[in-house]
């Protein structure tokens, strides 16, 4: 299916937009084996250059292995996955996977269910515990695999920051890394949706992650690659639109990648043959109702200081809001109040810290709260 815009999802193939120096940097990285730490507000395409970068290793020597970690819960959930995913990705057929449990992990009885699906993936339970498996086992996984098959194996861990979730998680950490730094032939890339927890686990000089590897920061991608990449993507549709038009999809959501491809989508969609204002400002209100549910909940059990923080930002306010000025016109309380507010909205991934002070970490967000 050729979809003219996607998101929601990774993006591959010809929906892949410009990143062509993270690209090039992170293919030599992987192909030199460096650990990488990959660094982004959440949904500016984290995942989608991985995918890229890993499908254009043609090198038969190097493996890279995939994996997301978002719904692990505990230490051993984090164990499980990552040794049955290495199973799976480091064995070509079905049976070489069963061998590969054979081989790896004698203590186990898997179990293994075969969907009727050609494109499922196959389904593997191994049912690691601290009674059959020490976690250094697992953890050196990769590294007895690189050595048996004479390949060097890329670890990719989506949702990283999860592991700083897990119970007694500083240990986890210590654990992971005394066991990784010193493996020979495998290398890591760690990312995550969550900008403040991946930047409190690898900038933090007391976290046992702290430079592991290089840290590669995402920003947005310019405004003139995004233009040009809307309007062919409207001609590939036999749709017309302006620069003038894009440039403003653009300016809309801020270049945030995501939903850039979302509005562009929901502007396509209104288009018939080419594209006129009133196109674009119902695919701007489309965009709005398509992420209210979200927002409603987002800003559920909010305190009226925090919501009037959050106007205060909306209304072009970014620093300097213990000044009596902002306090009383926003009510934000005292001045020691804002310190307590500014937390809270940071752990809920609300607000950011920029070079020109705080402000909303989602642009649509701040669209939401300026016109309900």
């Amino acid at each position: 299916m050729n979809k003219a815009f996607v998101y929601g999802m990774s993006v591959e193939g010809e929906n892949f937009t410009d990143r062509v120096k993270e690209t090039k940097r992170l293919k030599l990285d992987f192909e030199n084996g460096i650990n990488v730490i990959l660094i982004s507000p959440r949904r500016m395409g984290k995942s989608s250059i991985v995918k890229k970068v890993s499908s254009e290793i043609t090198d038969p020597s190097i493996k890279i292995v995939f994996m997301d970690i978002y719904d692990c819960r505990s230490e051993y959930d984090f164990y499980n996955r990552f040794a049955s995913t290495l199973m799976k990705q480091t064995a070509t057929k079905a049976e070489l996977i069963v061998e590969n449990i054979k081989r790896f992990l004698v203590r186990l009885t898997p179990k293994i269910a075969f969907s009727p699906e050609p494109t499922s993936e196959l389904s593997l339970s191994l049912g690691i515990t601290p009674q059959n498996y020490q976690p250094e086992e697992i953890l050196q996984l990769p590294e007895v695999i690189a050595q048996e098959q004479g390949v060097h194996i890329i670890v990719c861990i989506d949702e990283f920051q999860q592991i700083g979730e897990f119970s007694d998680s500083l240990t986890v950490q210590k654990r992971l890394r005394g066991i990784w730094q010193h493996q020979r032939h495998v290398s890591y890339c760690l990312f995550g949706s969550k900008k403040h927890l991946m930047m409190k686990l690898f900038q933090n000089r007391r976290m046992p992650f702290y430079q592991f590897g290089e840290m590669m920061y995402l920003d947005k991608i310019p405004t003139a690659d995004w233009v040009k990449f809307i309007c062919s993507r409207f001609e590939s549709q036999g749709k017309h639109i302006s620069e003038d038009l894009a440039l403003r999809i653009c300016s809309t959501v801020e270049n945030h990648s995501s939903y850039v491809q979302q509005l562009s989508w929901n502007v396509l969609a209104e288009t018939d043959k080419v594209t006129t204002q009133q196109d674009f400002e119902n695919g701007v209100e489309a965009l709005l109702a398509q992420c209210s549910g979200m927002f409603e909940q987002q800003i559920s059990g909010l305190t009226s200081y925090q919501l009037n923080f959050i106007r205060a930002i909306c209304n072009g306010i970014h620093k300097d809001f213990g000044s009596k000025a902002v306090l009383q016109e926003y009510d934000l309380g005292t001045k020691s109040n804002i310190t307590r507010i500014k937390n809270t909205l940071f752990d809920r991934e609300l607000i950011t810290t920029t070079q020109d002070g705080t402000d909303l970490e989602d642009p649509v967000f701040k669209l939401w709260m300026k016109t309900r």
